[in-house]
């Protein structure tokens, strides 16, 4: 029997003892009987029991054998002495588990290599049960790869940080003990190079995922929520064509961007995301993104596609319905200026019914109104919200206050006789109007060549009718299925793919982004979708529980759930290593058990040493 010692040029193996005969047992089953002494060497279990039930006296043996060489052989009368009380014990079924008995120097016991244990093994044990591994290996990629790619993306589910730093925070968690890899010598490098690896598998591995969800969660395929979002870049990006400037929902429109979009299911699961230019207009990504998802999560003739008004145009709508699809879509704000008379007209609004928040009953819902207009080609909802009637005021309020200050420095300049050209001052006023596009058309800007001034003047029928349409918009269908109700409550589901974007770029931390090459930008977005499947998965096994919490808050319970070593100085100089799990706390064991996650996150291992130095570690025959 040989065991593995650590030495400066790497492991060694090193004889412990000779087992001799092994008896008529046939060689097919030697592996059996090897498992079975390293299950006893290590205390995790009794003399294990052979056919019988009853302790298995070779194994008995064999393991007093590895333990007198690990102490100093004992001499031949001892050794026939134990084998003698051995066979005894064992013809008596009485045997007795010694492996847990140690005497210890008490004031001596430490602990050491404490690492954060209980984010990342709730992100592992969802990451086991949405079969990443598979799924990975059946896109060709080998098992350091797919660890690492669970080590990153557990980074980005927990504690985002660029690849420079990732290496030191998987070496501060459990990860290497739950992923039996060695991360000590891990550099930034390697997580690059597997960037370069997963940037060419991303269709298979998205499209396995939507298949394992769907058979894990029983998704309903009927819907495809898509919206987009933009991201942005810390530097010049020169190296990356898809890096330009564009209007940006991050509100840096000084930084180069790209844009993202997403397609959800009704429940939220990722079904496709693909990377676009960061000048990509709306409406020009839909063909684009129909033919991502068809290759990523397949044809779903009849389902129906909820887009928002940026993308709402005669083409997007062309598009979805020459591929078997409905659509359901905010109107742009013309069309909805157009049925002024159906808004101004109470006759037909009927409330929508909201149930309280589960996790907040006394909160106060404001109230949406919703009418139906049927057509031939199809349905319109027009929908009337009380909170959105502020929130449209204020915002056309807080314009109109911007509008009238640069037309008031305007006046200034040309009266100081700063700005003289009348050319010049159509110029600035021509400026000052596509900046304010959302009010400028309420109001008359007008300069007088003779007086020299610049005024500014209601138009006071548009603001009338702003007014009366603030709070107000029109939903599109081509379903004629559809009530009123169902539809609005249809169209709302797109907030969760604000939401997953809210997710993606501050829990996941998507941005800023630093990469400078394509591939690896886009494989930065892929990692923090790959994190929101996990994140997804755990937030949904929550509220089929009937838990409404956020990833965030389980996290930061989690946090206190540890793995450590405990060293215990025994007798004779030597020192027993036991690397474990702490004890978790009440509400971790809640929520281990509510997500149905083991309270133990590794198996215990027993290693002893000489002194300080460790000397053995887990024994082979």
């Amino acid at each position: 029997m040989v065991e593995s010692v650590a030495t400066p040029k790497g492991p060694r193996q090193r004889a412990v003892c000779s087992l001799g005969d092994l008896g008529p047992k046939p060689r097919a089953d030697w592996l059996k009987l090897v498992d079975r002494v390293e299950e006893a060497l290590v205390g995790q279990g009794d003399w294990v029991e052979d056919a019988k039930g009853k302790a298995d006296p070779q194994v008995r043996e064999i393991v007093e054998k590895v333990r007198a060489a690990r102490r100093g052989k004992p001499g031949r009368a001892a050794r026939s002495r134990q084998r003698d009380k051995a066979v005894a014990e064992a013809k008596a079924g009485t045997a007795e588990t010694e492996s847990d008995l140690v005497a210890v120097h008490t004031d001596r016991v430490t602990t050491e290599e404490s690492r954060e244990a209980g984010p990342v093994h709730v992100g592992v044990e969802f990451w086991k049960r949405l079969e990443m591994d598979r799924i990975l290996e059946g896109a060709g990629l080998d098992e350091r790869t797919r660890r690492l790619t669970c080590a990153m993306v557990m980074n980005r589910l927990i504690s985002p940080e660029a690849e420079y730093a990732m290496p030191d925070w998987i070496r501060q968690t459990a990860l290497a003990d739950m992923l039996g890899m060695d991360f000590e010598s891990l550099a930034e490098d390697a997580l690059y190079r597997n960037l370069d690896r997963l940037y060419p598998n991303r269709e298979p591995i998205e499209r396995g995922l939507a298949e394992r969800e769907q058979a894990w969660f029983g998704l309903d395929g009927t819907v495809c929520l898509y919206d987009l979002t933009s991201t942005y870049f810390e530097g010049k990006a020169l190296a990356n064509p898809k890096a330009q400037r564009g209007y940006s929902r991050d509100h840096r429109p000084d930084c180069k961007q790209v844009v993202v979009g997403l397609v959800l299911g009704r429940e939220g699961f990722p079904l496709a995301h693909e990377v676009f230019a960061g000048n990509t207009l709306d409406h020009q990504t839909v063909g684009q993104m129909l033919d991502v998802l068809e290759k990523r999560a397949g044809r779903r003739e009849g389902a129906t596609v909820v887009i928002d008004r940026g993308m709402a145009d005669e083409d997007s709508r062309v598009e979805i319905l020459s591929r078997g699809y409905h659509y359901l879509e905010a109107a742009r704000q013309s069309e909805r200026d157009q049925v002024l008379a159906e808004f101004e007209d109470d006759a037909g609004f009927e409330p929508v019914i909201r149930t309280p928040s589960p996790t907040n009953p006394f909160q106060k819902k404001s109230r949406i109104e919703v009418k139906l207009r049927r057509l031939e080609n199809g349905t319109q909802v027009l929908c009337r919200s009380e909170e959105r009637i502020e929130k449209d005021r204020a915002i056309r309020r807080k314009h109109e206050g911007r509008l009238k200050a640069d037309v008031e420095k305007l006046q200034k300049s040309v009266a100081a006789g700063r700005l003289q050209k009348t050319a010049k001052i159509w110029e600035r006023i021509g400026r000052i109007k596509q900046r304010y596009p959302r009010v400028a058309r309420y109001w008359e800007i007008a300069y007088d060549e003779a007086a020299r001034t610049v005024t500014l003047t209601p138009r006071a029928d548009q603001l009338a009718k702003a007014e009366k349409l603030d709070g107000t918009y029109l939903l599109k269908t081509d379903r004629t299925d559809l009530e009123a109700d169902p539809a609005w409550r249809l169209y709302m589901l797109l907030t969760r793919v604000e939401a997953a974007f809210r997710s993606m770029k501050s829990p996941l931390a998507e941005r800023p982004i630093f990469h400078h090459v394509e591939r690896r930008v886009e494989t930065h977005i892929f990692l923090c979708v790959l994190a929101y499947h996990i994140l997804t998965a755990i937030e949904k096994t929550l509220l089929d529980r009937g838990i409404h919490t956020s990833w965030a808050i389980v996290r930061k319970t989690l946090k206190t759930h540890q793995v450590a070593t405990v060293v215990l100085p025994a007798d004779g100089g030597q020192t027993l290593l036991i690397r474990k799990s702490g004890t978790p706390d009440p509400d971790v064991r809640a929520l281990y058990d509510i997500l149905q996650v083991p309270h133990q996150v590794i198996r215990p291992r027993k290693t002893w040493c000489l002194g300080r130095r460790q000397e053995s570690k887990t024994a082979k025959t």
